[in-house]
């Protein structure tokens, strides 16, 4: 019986650990859902923006707008096809997910949104 003393300890302590890397990977998780969100958000909101200049030109090019509107929702534009004379948009945006805890280096997440101004004629 002696011989067996102090294994109660090892398999807490394994099961502790454990534990602490469940939680690490949800909180990593958590971060880069919220991430993919924002990134949604900003790529919608830039396509948007920049359909509707291409309809309604008042100004700066498209391609000025979407990046504007991407940084406005903390993103980094990466594409616009935003080409004159059409009524579409395609846009391609980052957002930085930064270090997470089960993975080494630096993450970001993209995401793509399309938006099209319909011309409803007379």
């Amino acid at each position: 019986m002696s011989g067996e003393r102090g294994s109660v300890s090892i398999v807490a302590a394994a099961i502790v650990a454990m534990v602490m890397v469940v939680a690490l990977g949800a909180g990593d998780l958590a971060r880069v859902l919220v991430a993919a969100a924002r990134a949604q958000s900003a790529a919608d909101a830039a396509a948007l923006a920049a359909a509707q200049e291409l309809a309604l030109p008042i100004g700066p090019a498209p391609g000025d707008v979407a990046a504007r509107f991407a940084g406005l929702n903390g993103a980094e534009l990466v594409e616009c096809r935003c080409d004159p004379g059409t009524f579409e948009a395609v846009v391609r945006v980052r957002v930085a997910v930064g270090h997470l805890a089960t993975l080494a280096g630096e993450r970001s997440v993209e995401a793509r949104a399309r938006a099209v101004v319909g011309v409803v004629g007379p």
